[in-house]
């Protein structure tokens, strides 16, 4: 005869239980129509950011105990399909457009309101950071700090910021995307296109030594409002599952063409001593793969927003990364050159301050990986103030931030 035993049912680890209550009250506070493949599309094409540059950007520790800027994609070409996963901007655009699209749409003022309070909340992120880095380079050159690891991290704080100001350009021409694809539907975005293209065919072809250099500029604007375009055209609902096929095949294809055929650089970010970018300002290689890209994110906007809603667990990250969006943005090299600088005076450090050249950098890389993001939510807890707006902010504290910002701005773009 057994006897039968009561087993008493065991409790999930109290950490697991926090994070399932965070969750449970993330996933109540959510309202009923809230678009949450649009947030999740947004939170992939944010942390590939800070992924990317930790991955692809490296520190090189020099014989005058100097940090200065080094890529591992100078010794692995073969690491050039890795900044085809990490160049998520086509997406990034790609939700801006749509989402600046819908909200252009709700909005109850004029369309000048509607763009000062679009701008405002990407300029007030952006002039902090510069804000505050311009008071850490004279406080950290007294206490030591070498000038050329100050001048590199400058460049690294900077380098991410230029995308404000273009997306914020691309937010300001909403009014004129929606009257093209009203006109034009998916049609809309062939001009910028067919633009990027003849810049490119100008200064790469066989009287490429004619073309004055600063031809380059011109795909500016084309080349990242393309992504945002097809972003309204895809809010406005003029982009169904069978074009959204033609922009990914299509895209696909195009990208083989380029890179095969036309001498395209591999690598979708620059690579220190090649004569060609792709970024900076973007080619036709950087549009071909946003197409892609979009023609992916528009045929899994469903699967990816069906999962969202059954899984509260994955919802709270994603609502926490886009709420954190401008300081992610903003601030993951300063954390980066949060571990790097101190570390500089222990010697050389694998994957943090020795040369990209060897795998074992890889992998070192890769371990320091948890500081970095350590440090971007320690720092993160005391920089989002500068997301919200300064309603408390005096006048004067303003034009104090703006004259910093604006130091800050001349010493990384104006080196010595």
């Amino acid at each position: 005869m057994t006897t039968a035993h009561h087993v008493r049912p065991t409790r999930p680890p109290r950490r697991f239980a926090s994070y399932t209550a965070f969750a449970g009250k993330i996933e109540r506070r959510t309202p009923a129509g809230r678009d949450r493949a649009i947030d999740g599309l947004r939170a992939i094409a944010l942390l590939a950011v800070p992924l990317g540059h930790w991955l692809l950007g490296g520190l090189e520790l020099g014989g005058d105990g100097a940090l200065r800027n080094a890529s591992p994609l100078s010794a692995f070409g073969f690491f050039a399909p890795v900044s085809w996963v990490l160049q998520l901007l086509g997406i990034f655009f790609l939700v801006g457009g749509y989402a600046s699209v819908r909200s252009y749409h709700r909005r109850t003022g004029s369309a000048a309101a509607w763009l000062r309070g679009r701008v405002a909340r990407l300029g007030r992120p952006v002039l902090g950071v510069a804000a505050v880095w311009a008071v850490l380079i004279p406080v950290l050159y007294a206490l030591g700090v070498p000038g050329t690891t100050l001048r590199t991290g400058s460049t690294l704080v900077v380098q991410p910021l230029w995308f404000v100001g273009v997306y914020t350009v691309v937010t300001a021409l909403t009014p004129y995307c929606v009257r093209a694809s009203r006109a034009l539907g998916i049609r809309a975005a062939a001009p910028l296109l067919l633009i990027v293209a003849v810049v490119d065919l100008l200064r790469y072809g066989p009287w490429s030594d004619s073309v004055p250099s600063w031809l380059s500029v011109l795909n500016i604007l084309p080349g990242w409002l393309f992504a945002y375009q097809l972003g309204v055209i895809w809010g406005e609902g003029r982009i169904d599952r069978v074009r959204a096929r033609v922009l990914l095949i299509g895209g696909v294809a195009l990208f083989a063409v380029l890179l095969l055929f036309f001498g395209y650089p591999a690598s979708m970010v620059g690579v220190p001593g090649e004569p060609r970018t792709n970024s900076h300002p973007p080619s036709l290689l950087v549009l071909a793969l946003a197409a892609a890209q979009s023609g992916a994110a528009i045929l899994l906007r469903d699967r990816l927003g069906a999962l969202l809603t059954r899984r509260p667990g994955l919802w709270a990250p994603v609502v926490v990364v886009n709420l954190s969006a401008m300081t992610i943005l903003c601030w993951h090299q300063t954390a980066m050159l949060a571990a790097a600088v101190p570390a500089s005076y222990a010697g050389a450090l694998p994957g943090l301050t020795t040369a990209p050249d060897t795998l074992g950098w890889v992998v070192a890389r890769m371990a320091w990986l948890p500081m970095f993001a350590g440090l971007l939510l320690l720092i993160g807890r005391y920089v989002r103030v500068f997301e919200p707006p300064w309603h408390r902010a005096r006048p004067a504290t303003r034009a104090l931030a703006a004259a910093l910002a604006t130091a800050f701005a001349l010493y990384a773009l104006y080196p010595a």
